[in-house]
């Protein structure tokens, strides 16, 4: 385990405890995260970080809200499938750098700056391709329930480095009353070149593509 740096004497702001607290949660979990543990990862006693922070709620919704400022804002100026695929890409790879988030990312009861211009611009490129209001509310539930959905795979998946390990994982489970498991995994998963997340990008297109025919459905 790494040794937190220490803060220079009288440099602690709100921006470093959040930034502290987001490299904590990336590094050993949710779990950890409290008080004490975030105020060792900044060098302080426990008492300084309640000078920036309420308490643990706080600390939750920013880092929430950090990880919405790295997610791309889609933009009216262009074709919105574009744009939204663009910005699907981005939460993924946003979930990805810190998966702690999937669980807080639609549970705070109080969402940041950042997290609510990224749901304005989402909705912004829906309606503005023309959209209607409930057109548009289907759309985003979809959109994200895959993205999110998809990221939650590839983190459970991960720890099972079904990447690194999937030979043994294949060799290590008894087939012979599943055949449809054993092909599966013997002339896909086994075949050079297999990876999960190839999957992303064909299931994208296929929810943009159904979000144009509900477009269509509800005009």
């Amino acid at each position: 385990m790494s040794t937190p740096t220490r803060a220079p004497r009288n440099t602690l702001s709100r921006d470093l405890v959040v930034e502290r607290a987001v490299r904590l949660a990336d590094r050993e979990g949710l779990g950890v995260l409290t008080i004490r543990a975030l105020a060792g990862e900044c060098g302080v006693k426990p008492m300084a970080i309640y000078h920036h922070v309420s308490g643990k709620e706080e600390i939750l919704d920013a880092i929430v809200d950090a990880v919405f400022a790295e997610i791309y804002a889609p933009q009216v100026d262009g074709p919105w499938r574009e744009e939204l695929a663009r910005r699907s890409r981005s939460v993924r790879e946003a979930l990805g750098r810190h998966p702690w988030a999937l669980a807080l990312m639609e549970a705070r009861r109080n969402p940041g700056l950042a997290t609510l211009a990224g749901h304005e611009a989402c909705l912004e490129v829906l309606r503005s391709a023309g959209f209607s209001l409930q057109a548009t509310a289907h759309a985003y539930a979809v959109l994200d329930a895959f993205v999110y959905g998809f990221a939650l795979q590839e983190t459970m998946l991960a720890q099972v480095d079904l990447d690194g390990s999937v030979d043994e994982l294949v060799e290590s489970m008894d087939l012979a009353r599943f055949p449809r498991m054993h092909e599966f995994a013997t002339e896909h998963v086994l075949q050079d070149g297999y990876a999960f997340a190839a999957s992303f990008e064909v299931g994208l297109e296929l929810v943009l593509d159904a979000l144009e025919r509900l477009q269509a459905a509800f005009a």
